[in-house]
C-alpha cells in the first residue's frame, strides 16, 4: 500500500459514501474532499465534511498508518493545526494537534471495494519496464490524446526553465540566449557543454559586428574551442589564429577553460569542426536570425531558414589538416528536425509566454509535421502497441516515461486513472 494511492482514492471519491463513519464510530458525510495541493503542509486543503450534528471546514491530511503523523513530526507543525480529519489505511493510534486536541479519523481499508484495490495491486504489480505496460494499448484514443497534449506542454514548460535561466544570467537579451541554446544543440550529447561554453565566453555583441566575414566567427568559434593550437602547418588554421588573436584584443576576450572536443565515435559529419563551421556559416547568412525564427510559423519555412552550407574550406576537409573529396555538407534535414524539436519550438514558446501570446495551435501543427523521433524509449513503447506517427507524440511519450514512469508516479498519471476505473 502507497500512499499516493490514497490520495487518489480520497481526490476521485474511489470509496463507498453510504454510511462512513469515522474510527470512533460518530457518523462522517462529505461535502468536499477539499483542493489537492502536492506541497509542503496537509495534503487537502478546504474539505468540508460533517461528524455527527457538526460541520467542519478545514484540511485533511492522509497516511498509511495513524502513527505516521508523529513520525512526520506533525504535532509539532503549526500547519496542521487546522486538520479536520486524518484519513488512513489502518488507524493503530489517537492522534493529537499541537493544542492537545484528538483529531476525528477516518479508516479507509473498511471502505474501498475488493474492485477498486485489485486493479491497483494490479497496476503496480514488478514489471520489466513500466507499471501499465500489460494494459497500456487498451487506453482509449479520446483519453491519449488529451493527455499527450498536455505532456508535451509539461515537457515544453520543462525546457522553457532552463530558457529563464539563461535569460536571467545575460540580460534578458533573447538573441543571446538563441545563440547559447544553438550552439549547445550543435554540440549534441558529446560536446553540447562545450559548445555552450563556448557560446557564453562570447558576447552577442561580437557575434553581431563580426558575423560580416564568416572567417572571423570561425576563427572565434575555433580559437575558444582549442582548435587552432596543434595546426601549425594548415594555412587556414595559421590565418584562423591571426584572426582569432586579433579579434580576442579587439573585443578583449577572457580566457575560458573548455573540456576537449570529442571526435570519438562521431561520423565525419557530425565532428565537432564541421558543426561549428555551419553555426558559424547559420549566424554569417542570417544576421537577423532571431526575429527570422520568432516569425516563422510554418515548417517548410523553417528548412528554407537553415538551408546553409559551411564555407569553401570545409567542403574539402573534416579536419584541420586533413584534405578529402568535395562536398557541400549542408544542414540534414534531421539535423534540423533535431534543432526544431529541442531548440527553435521550445524558444519561441518561451518567447510568446513571455509576450502573452497563445501559439500552443502553430507549435502543435509544426510538432505534428516533423518525422518521429528514433530511440530506446520509443522503441520500447512501440514493443508495447504504441506507434508514434510524428514528434509531438514521440515528445509526449519521453515526457511519460521520464516524469511519470520512472518515478511510479501513475496515480496521477492519465493512463494510471483510466486503468483504475471499474
Amino acid at each position: 500500500m502507497k500512499e499516493d494511492f490514497l490520495h487518489y482514492v480520497w481526490q476521485y471519491k474511489k470509496f463507498d459514501f453510504s454510511n462512513l463513519t469515522t474510527a470512533s464510530g460518530d457518523l462522517l458525510t462529505i461535502a468536499s474532499v477539499g483542493r489537492y495541493l502536492q506541497q509542503a503542509g496537509p495534503d487537502f486543503f478546504n474539505a468540508q465534511i460533517t461528524i455527527g450534528k457538526q460541520k467542519w471546514a478545514g484540511n485533511v491530511e492522509i497516511h498509511i498508518k495513524s502513527s505516521d503523523w508523529y513520525l512526520h513530526h506533525h504535532e509539532k507543525d503549526s500547519h496542521y493545526d487546522n486538520v479536520i480529519l486524518h484519513v488512513v489505511w489502518e488507524h493503530n493510534t489517537p492522534v493529537f494537534r499541537r493544542d492537545n486536541t484528538e483529531i476525528p479519523v477516518l479508516e479507509l481499508k473498511n471502505f474501498i471495494s475488493k474492485e477498486v484495490l485489485t486493479h491497483y495491486l494490479s497496476l503496480i504489480s514488478p514489471k520489466s519496464w513500466i507499471y501499465c505496460e500489460n494494459q497500456i494499448a487498451t487506453i482509449d484514443d479520446f483519453v491519449w490524446q488529451n493527455w499527450k497534449e498536455r505532456l508535451y506542454f509539461e515537457r515544453l514548460e520543462r525546457k522553457s526553465i532552463s530558457i529563464e535561466q539563461l535569460l536571467s544570467s545575460n540580460e534578458n537579451h533573447w538573441e543571446a540566449v538563441l545563440f547559447c541554446m544553438l550552439a549547445k544543440n550543435f554540440g549534441l550529447n558529446t560536446n553540447g557543454d562545450s559548445f555552450l561554453k563556448m557560446a557564453k565566453a562570447i558576447p552577442f555583441g561580437v557575434i553581431r559586428k563580426e558575423c560580416f566575414d564568416v572567417e572571423n566567427l570561425e576563427a572565434l568559434f575555433y580559437g575558444i574551442t582549442d582548435l587552432l593550437l596543434d595546426y601549425h602547418e594548415d594555412r587556414y588554421a595559421k590565418d584562423l589564429k591571426k584572426r582569432f588573436d586579433y579579434i580576442s584584443q579587439k573585443h578583449q576576450l577572457k580566457k575560458t577553460i573548455i573540456e576537449p572536443l570529442q571526435f570519438f565515435k562521431h561520423r565525419p559529419d557530425n565532428f565537432p569542426t564541421i558543426r561549428l563551421a555551419q553555426l558559424a556559416m547559420l549566424y554569417h547568412s542570417h544576421q537577423n536570425l532571431f526575429s527570422k525564427i520568432i516569425a516563422v510559423k510554418k515548417l517548410e519555412e523553417m528548412y528554407k531558414l537553415f538551408d546553409v552550407s559551411v564555407s569553401k574550406y570545409w567542403e574539402t576537409h573534416y579536419q584541420f589538416d586533413k584534405e578529402s573529396p568535395k562536398k557541400k555538407k549542408p544542414f540534414s534535414k534531421s539535423f534540423i528536425d533535431l534543432l526544431l524539436i529541442n531548440t527553435i519550438i521550445p524558444f519561441q514558446f518561451a518567447y510568446a509566454k513571455s509576450q502573452g501570446k497563445e501559439i500552443s495551435e502553430t507549435i502543435l501543427e509544426m510538432m505534428q509535421s516533423i518525422k518521429p523521433e528514433q530511440n530506446a524509449s520509443i522503441e520500447k513503447f512501440s514493443s508495447y502497441g504504441i506507434t508514434t506517427r510524428n514528434a509531438f507524440e514521440t515528445q509526449s511519450l519521453l515526457q511519460l516515461k521520464n516524469e511519470y514512469c520512472s518515478h511510479s508516479k501513475c496515480l496521477q498519471c492519465a493512463i494510471g486513472i483510466e486503468l483504475l476505473k471499474p
